[in-house]
C-alpha cells in the first residue's frame, strides 16, 4: 500500500472477519509476534480486542477480560450489547473512535482497542505501561541538597512529576502527535495565566507544521525544527531533566516542551544567562549562592578567554606587568607553542569523548593514562612544555564548570576562534575576535528573544539578578523577557 492509502479515513467496518483482515494488512497482524487480537463471544456477538505486547499492563487486560467474559453469565439483552459492554469496561480512561487510522494510531502507541460486532466505533482504553527506568537524579545535573528525582523516558510520568510539583488547575499539557511513522507524543506544558498566549500559539504552529518520518533523536530534531538553529553552535533552547528546575521556568512564564522517548525537556525562550545558572544556588544561602554563581561565572571567563590571552602574552612579552613577566614557557621547544595548544586542546576533547563512550569501571583506569602516561611522558619527550599543559587543563576545568554541556562545547569553539585571531593579528586580532564574538552572540534570537538578555538589550534591575542571587522573598517580579500575563511571583493577600 502507499503512502496516500495509509492516510485514508476509512470508517471501522460492522464485520469483524474483515476488520481483521484488514489489520493483517495494514500493521501486520499475524506477521509481527507482538501485535495480537484477543476474540471472545459476549452475549451471542463477537467481540475483538486488539492490543501490542510489551506497551500494555497485563493485568489490566485481565480484569478487563475478566468483567467481560462474567456478562455471558447476567446479561441475556443482545441487542444493547455496545452500551453493556461499554459500561462493563473497568477502566477510568475510555474514549471512541470511528476510524481505522485513530484506533490503529492508539493500539500502536500502547492502548488496546475493543470492538462489538455490528458496530461502526471502537473502545479505546488506556492500558499503556511502557518499559523504562524509575525516576533518578540525573548525572549531568547533581546537587548537594535537592531532590533525587528526574525525568525519565516516558511522556506520562514527565508529566506527572511536573504536576506534583505544580498543583495549579491553569497547568495545561497540550498533547501533539508528530512523525508521519513514528508518531510521538509530544507535549506543551505552560500555566494558562501566566504564560505568553503568542508564545504558546507560535510553539504550536510550528509543532504543527512539523513534517517528517519520525523523531529518532527525540527533542533535538523538535528543537532544530522549531528554531530553525542552522549551524549556530550555541544553544537556543535551555534542557533539563530535572522537574524542580523545569516547575521554576513553568512558574516564570517559560514554556517547556517535553517529547516521549526523551529524558530532557525544552525550555524555551532561553538566553545565554539561562544556561549559566544551576539547582545548586538555589539549594544554599543567597550568599552562598551568589558565591557559586560568580566562581561559575569566572570559570565560563576562563574557558573562553585563558588560552587567547596567555598564548598574546607569549608573543608579546611587553604586555606583561614587571610584577608577573615570569608568565609564558621559558623553554624552547622543536613544536610552535601555537600547535602545542591546538594539540593539547583536541586531546582533551578526545579525552572528553572517550570518557562519555568508556564503560564506568573503565574510565577511572583510562583517567589515569590520560594524567600519568600521556600528560607527563608528553612534557618529558618535549612535545609539550609544562606551561601548555597547565593552561590547557585550566581553561578544561573552566568547560567543565558551565552547567550546559551545549554552551560549553560553544565556547570551545568560540576559544577555538579567539586563538586563531591571536596567531593572525595578535593584539588587534584579539580586540577584532572579542568584538565579533559579542556582536554574534547580541544577534543571535531564540523565538525573538535577544540572546544577550538582559546586557543587551540593557535592563538594570535583570541584569542585577543575573549577578547576585537574591533571596526568594526579595523575587517579587517574574523576568519581563517572556511577557508575562501575570508580572508578580507573590501576589498580596488582597488578591
Amino acid at each position: 500500500m502507499g503512502k496516500q492509502d495509509l492516510n485514508t479515513k476509512t470508517t471501522i467496518p460492522k464485520d469483524l472477519s474483515h476488520l481483521e483482515e484488514m489489520m493483517k494488512e495494514r500493521v501486520g497482524l499475524g506477521t509481527s509476534f507482538d501485535l495480537g487480537v484477543r476474540k471472545l463471544k459476549i452475549i451471542r456477538k463477537n467481540v475483538h480486542l486488539y492490543y501490542v505486547n510489551g506497551l500494555c499492563d497485563t493485568s489490566f487486560i485481565t480484569g478487563i477480560l475478566m468483567f467481560l467474559t462474567r456478562l455471558n453469565d447476567t446479561e441475556r439483552n443482545t441487542i444493547r450489547v455496545k452500551e453493556i459492554v461499554e459500561n462493563r469496561i473497568v477502566n477510568q480512561s475510555v474514549q471512541k473512535v470511528k476510524t481505522i487510522d485513530e484506533m490503529v494510531d492508539q493500539v500502536l502507541s500502547g492502548l488496546v482497542a475493543i470492538l462489538v460486532e455490528g458496530e461502526e466505533e471502537a473502545f479505546i482504553v488506556d492500558v499503556r505501561h511502557y518499559p523504562g527506568r524509575q525516576p533518578e537524579e540525573p548525572d549531568t545535573e547533581k546537587v548537594v541538597r535537592g531532590s533525587r528525582d528526574g525525568y525519565v523516558e516516558n511522556i506520562i510520568m514527565n508529566t506527572a512529576l511536573t504536576r506534583r510539583r505544580i498543583r495549579d488547575e491553569r497547568l495545561r499539557f497540550e498533547l501533539l502527535k508528530i512523525g508521519e511513522r513514528s508518531k510521538t507524543d509530544v507535549a506543551i506544558g505552560y500555566i494558562k495565566d501566566v504564560a505568553n498566549p503568542d508564545l504558546v500559539n507560535v510553539i504550536r504552529q510550528e509543532l504543527e507544521n512539523i513534517n517528517i518520518d519520525g523523531l529518532p533523536m527525540a527533542d533535538k530534531i523538535v528543537e532544530e525544527f522549531l528554531l530553525k538553529q542552522g549551524y549556530t553552535p550555541y544553544p537556543l533552547v535551555r534542557y533539563t531533566e530535572r522537574a524542580d528546575i523545569a516547575s521554576a521556568h513553568l512558574l516564570e512564564g517559560h514554556v517547556m516542551i517535553i517529547v516521549d522517548t526523551s529524558p530532557s525537556v525544552i525550555l524555551t525562550p532561553a538566553t545565554f544567562f539561562h544556561h549559566v545558572q544551576h539547582a545548586e544556588e538555589y539549594r544554599e544561602a543567597a550568599a552562598v549562592g551568589t558565591f557559586v554563581r560568580w566562581t561559575r561565572f569566572i570559570g565560563i571567563f576562563i574557558s573562553i578567554f585563558l588560552l587567547p590571552l596567555w598564548y598574546l602574552c607569549v608573543k608579546d612579552p611587553s604586555l606583561l606587568p614587571d610584577q608577573i613577566d615570569y608568565i609564558g614557557p621559558h623553554k624552547k621547544s622543536h613544536i610552535p607553542v601555537v600547535v602545542q595548544l591546538f594539540l593539547a586542546d583536541m586531546g582533551i576533547e578526545l579525552f572528553r569523548i572517550a570518557a562519555i563512550h568508556t564503560p564506568t569501571p573503565l574510565s577511572t583506569a583510562m583517567g589515569l593514562i590520560a594524567a600519568v602516561m600521556i600528560g607527563e611522558i608528553a612534557v618529558e619527550v618535549g612535545l609539550f612544555v609544562p606551561e601548555v599543559i597547565l593552561y590547557v587543563s585550566v581553561a578544561a576545568i573552566g568547560t567543565f564548570t558551565t552547567p550546559s554541556y551545549e554552551l560549553s562545547i560553544a565556547n570551545t569553539l568560540a576559544r577555538m576562534f579567539l586563538l586563531i585571531m591571536v596567531v593572525l593579528f595578535k593584539v588587534p586580532g584579539f580586540v577584532i575576535g572579542s568584538t565579533v564574538f559579542l556582536i554574534y552572540l547580541a544577534s543571535i534570537r531564540s523565538l525573538n528573544t535577544p540572546y544577550l538578555w538582559p546586557f543587551i538589550p540593557f535592563n538594570p534591575k535583570a541584569l542585577l539578578n543575573v549577578l547576585v542571587r537574591r533571596p526568594v522573598p526579595g523575587e517579587k517580579i517574574r523576568p519581563s523577557i517572556v511577557h508575562p500575563q501575570d508580572r508578580y511571583k507573590q501576589p498580596t493577600k488582597s488578591s
